[in-house]
């Protein structure tokens, strides 16, 4: 009986393990079905319905961008928007530009654009960027021919606390001068052997004269410490200036802060330029063999940007690669020897090509287009499109832009490039130029 039992047990174990084995099997098949069943439900449900519990996808719920503007009794224009989640604070010197130099100053404001969260205000330029890299925030600083601007991208709830960091009273320590002078040097240096960027500076010296303010290269070197010096104490004042500021929510919190935060920065004077040089349409050219032309021809600007960037779309649509910057819009192109005299045939025919109904209405969709993206790039561009309009027209908001390109008219597209062609255009190439018309051939062709 005993070796009966024992050779009956495993057999029953085994029949266990079998029946165990099915209704485990049987039970997934229907956890399987009822779940399919489930889903095919929940396909009429949220998710928040059918997973109770879990946090939204999108905490804060999206808002249109409201601006508002400010003018403090210093002279600083404060402007802020409240939808961005990110803030990035940005203060502009309309001056600041290599524009404003005098002869002796050349290489003032690339020097200056150096000097940027350097020693000032009883604080070190070690304990200016710390504070600002405790708080996560990144900074940067930037300058051209008609202006310069520095600032950081950081939490909205910290820029209050490093706000007058931006503009400290610069002590012009003699190891800051000359570090800034010797990075200037090098960024001139290397903007120098780019083709592209000689280019630009060229453009400009043919339109406006190689002399003048608007004409002198940006990117110099050689600049003294009191060229340095007095640059900034002339152009880096408050008075005149753009503070912007997004995702900033309460405006007249945040204007107060600037008020106070600012009360000890140098104000400065506003006055502008009285020697505002004019188009005067020349040429220049530089010789590089580097098997290769680059061509430039440029028109007088419309004083409406929005005008500006239609009519730069409408040379694009035209055919030819266009751009517009601070007083100039027009074409380029390069080639090697051989082909540079058509690539300046079809620049020349692209600008004199007066454009139709349905050119500048396209022409108008994509430089609105191109202005309501660039609102929507990121905190640093949408306050550098702040800054911008209240510079042009004293305000900002997102239907103000796109109104500003709805106004334009075909009208005033052909009144633009009228002026253009009765201004005759400017002329500049560089590298491998023996083949490049010059200026009396190109202007003929608007004449």
């Amino acid at each position: 009986q005993v070796v009966a039992d024992k050779k009956a047990k495993p057999e029953r174990t085994a029949m266990a393990t079998i029946t165990l084995s099915r209704v485990a099997s049987a039970a997934r098949s229907r956890a399987a079905a009822s779940g399919a069943a489930r889903r095919e439900f929940s396909s009429i449900m949220t998710a928040v319905e059918e997973f109770p519990g879990l946090p939204t996808t999108s905490p804060t719920p999206g808002k249109a961008t409201s601006a508002s503007v400010t003018t403090l009794p210093n002279g600083l224009t404060v402007v802020t928007e409240d939808a961005s989640a990110t803030s990035t604070l940005s203060l502009t010197f309309p001056s600041a530009g290599s524009s404003a130099e005098s002869a002796s100053q050349q290489g003032a404001a690339l020097a200056n654009k150096a000097m940027a969260f350097k020693s000032g205000s009883g604080l070190s330029s070690a304990l200016i960027l710390r504070n600002i890299e405790n708080d996560g925030a990144t900074p940067f600083a930037s300058a051209g021919r008609v202006g310069a601007t520095i600032g950081f991208t950081a939490a909205p709830d910290k820029v209050v606390r490093i706000m007058p960091l931006l503009a400290t009273d610069c002590t012009f320590e003699k190891w800051d001068v000359r570090d800034a002078i010797a990075l200037a040097g090098y960024e001139a240096a290397q903007a120098n052997s780019n083709a592209q960027i000689a280019l630009t500076e060229q453009i400009y010296a043919a339109a406006f004269g190689a002399q003048t303010s608007m004409g002198r290269p940006f990117y110099s070197s050689g600049a003294s410490k009191q060229a340095v010096r007095s640059f900034r104490e002339a152009n880096y004042g408050l008075n005149g200036a753009v503070l912007a500021a997004t995702g900033v929510e309460d405006h007249e919190a945040f204007v107060r802060a600037a008020e106070h935060q600012f009360s000890e920065s140098p104000v400065g004077d506003a006055s502008a330029p009285s020697d505002a040089p004019a188009f005067i349409g020349g040429e220049a050219r530089i010789q590089a063999s580097i098997g290769y032309a680059h061509v430039a021809i440029a028109f007088p600007a419309p004083a409406s940007s929005a005008l500006a960037s239609v009519v730069k779309h409408c040379l694009a649509i035209s055919g030819a690669e266009a751009f517009a910057g601070p007083g100039i819009v027009g074409v380029y192109g390069g080639a090697d020897s051989a082909g540079v005299a058509g690539i300046v045939d079809s620049l020349c025919a692209a600008a004199l090509v007066s454009p139709s109904a349905a050119v500048v209405e396209r022409a108008k969709n994509l430089a609105k287009a191109e202005a309501l993206f660039a609102l929507d790039g990121g905190s640093q561009s949408l306050a550098e499109a702040m800054t911008a309009s209240v510079m042009e027209t004293g305000t900002f908001s997102v239907a103000g832009v796109s109104e500003a390109y709805d106004a334009v008219t075909e009208a005033d597209v052909a009144a633009a490039f009228g002026d253009m062609k009765k201004a005759g255009p400017a002329v500049a190439s560089v590298g491998d130029i023996a083949s490049v018309p010059y200026h009396a051939t190109i202007a003929s062709c608007f004449s």
